[in-house]
């Protein structure tokens, strides 16, 4: 039964993201048509990525990292577990506030450092613009994420997860409404994200109270216990957010070639949409689940919750990779190559989009290895491997640019994932059985693979004799749909041939979701 309510956690949080992420793919399609690669796609992505970048750190990495396992811990033993999460609230808050201000003061700042490339030329002062209206974001974002925390750790995944479905819907609307309007299409997009942000803070705020637990603003109080979580929430921030931070470094060191924070970007979404929807559906799950387990000395429904998901990652992950390798340029070309997105668009990104879903498996096996740490209200470990996973993509992405060029950072920040699972994986060595997958996970993950291979085989061998279709116009999309189709019933037979997964699995899963 347990097993059952986590795999209808994974799906429920699972379907929203893929909900978000398709939504965000029709969002980045449209941004592709209408402004394409250049020096306005080149700015946006820029500013944009400035609240983006300090949400995975206060949102995502922070009060995943620290407030949730403290707040389940305290749910779960009835030990005031609402005004906990009201002294969160109050601190967040303020500390949130002072960031957008500062921000504010020093936004010129903040561009050169992520996008020293772009000064000097018009991207940069198109930066500093956009940067202006849309760092609001990262408040209304960052008190969403503490709501979804308690959500989450109440059992409530659905609002949390669907919250991220707004600022899609909100963008989409605005891409639409702009090139209708014949206006600067890029001016109604940046003017919606901060109303984005406010819809998805209300929307969770609301599904909280609904849950009886009732938080309301008020003075902030540095309490032992709030000292405790900001202790473990810092190194927690940068451990959670060593992803984000090799894209800023990897912005930084693109931002010298023109367009090549665009064709990035886009390589970056192709990546994001299964990263979004296995990634962050383990991580949401698996961590408050975790810890109520390891509150109640559970180390054998820890080590199962921990395999199950880990089978929930591969069985995503591996033919997604296998995807990236083998036909990226027929999706990259179906999926973005219209308007001012260029032939020449595709092949780069295309390019891309290869270099990042070879480190897939990587930042997906972070979301699943770092809760073990989190749970354990761990985050200096994490800390320090990121460290250490940062400089390896730094130094990566600035030695091989004058040997491989724009490609570097994408280069260097799947090298600096792999790195950073190998340290996550023998930082658990010592943490006991509920840290070992079981045998089960082991007798599946080498048929996962194989399944995976067998249909990269259909997919090349596809490619291979019906590629001209993906060039026809109008039939392209339907020859892409025909293709994943074929792709999936072919992982899918095969994986149940091998033994991979049990299509009963997904069934009661999805009843119970």
């Amino acid at each position: 039964m347990k097993q059952i309510r986590l795999f209808s956690g994974l799906f429920t949080v699972g379907f929203w993201t893929l909900a978000s992420r398709i939504l965000g793919f029709l969002r980045e399609i449209l941004l592709t048509a209408f402004i394409g690669p250049g020096p306005v796609m080149d700015a946006f992505v820029a500013a944009f990525r400035l609240p983006n970048m300090f949400r995975r750190f206060f949102a995502e990495g922070a009060f995943n990292a620290a407030f949730v396992p403290m707040f389940s811990k305290r749910l779960e033993a009835e030990e005031n577990a609402r005004e906990f999460a009201q002294d969160a609230f109050n601190l967040l808050a303020v500390a949130v506030l002072a960031l957008v201000g500062l921000a504010m003061l020093f936004m010129p700042a903040l561009v050169w450092l992520t996008a020293e490339g772009f000064y000097g030329d018009e991207r940069f002062d198109m930066a500093v613009d956009y940067g202006y209206i849309v760092f609001p974001y990262i408040l209304f974002m960052s008190l969403a994420a503490l709501f979804s925390g308690v959500l989450n750790a109440t059992g409530r995944f659905a609002a949390a997860a669907a919250a991220p479905v707004l600022l899609n819907i909100f963008a989409c609307a605005a891409l639409v409404f702009g090139a209708m309007s014949g206006g600067e299409v890029i001016r109604w997009l940046i003017a919606v994200i901060p109303l984005a942000g406010v819809a998805q803070l209300t929307l969770v705020w609301v599904a909280t109270e609904r849950a009886g637990i009732r938080i309301r603003p008020g003075r902030p109080h540095l309490s032992p216990e709030m000292r405790n979580m900001v202790r473990i929430a810092i190194p927690a921030a940068l451990a959670m957010g060593v992803t984000q931070v090799n894209l800023v470094v990897g912005q930084l060191v693109a931002s010298k070639t023109e367009k090549a924070v665009s064709w990035l970007f886009a390589a970056d979404r192709m990546y994001q949409l299964p990263l979004g929807v296995v990634g962050i559906a383990v991580g949401i799950v698996l961590l408050p689940d975790l810890s109520r387990r390891l509150r109640a000395d559970d180390k054998d429904g820890a080590r199962n919750a921990l395999s199950r998901a880990g089978e929930f990652t591969l069985l995503l992950t591996i033919p997604s990779t296998v995807a990236f390798v083998v036909i990226p340029y027929p999706l990259v070309s179906v999926l973005f190559e219209r308007g001012a997105f260029s032939p020449e668009d595709t092949t780069a990104t295309a390019l891309a989009v290869t270099i990042y879903g070879l480190g897939l498996p990587a930042f997906m096996l972070q979301k699943l290895l770092q809760p073990l740490f989190f749970a354990r209200e761990n985050t200096r470990a994490p800390f320090h491997y990121a460290v250490g996973a940062m400089i390896i993509n730094a130094s990566l992405a600035f030695g091989l640019y004058p040997i491989v060029g724009w490609i570097a950072p994408a280069i260097a920040a799947s090298v600096a994932g792999w790195a950073m699972v190998a340290l996550l994986a023998f930082g658990a060595r010592h943490m006991g059985d509920e840290a070992r997958f079981d045998q089960r996970f082991k007798d599946r993950a080498w048929r996962i693979v194989a399944a995976s291979l067998g249909m990269g085989a259909v997919l090349f061998t596809a490619v291979q004799g019906f590629g001209w279709a993906f060039s026809v116009p109008g039939w392209r999309y339907l020859a892409l749909l025909l293709l994943i189709t074929v792709a999936a019933a072919a992982y899918f037979f095969l994986g149940h041939l091998l033994g991979a997964f049990k299509i009963s699995e997904f069934r009661r899963a999805l009843r119970r979701s």
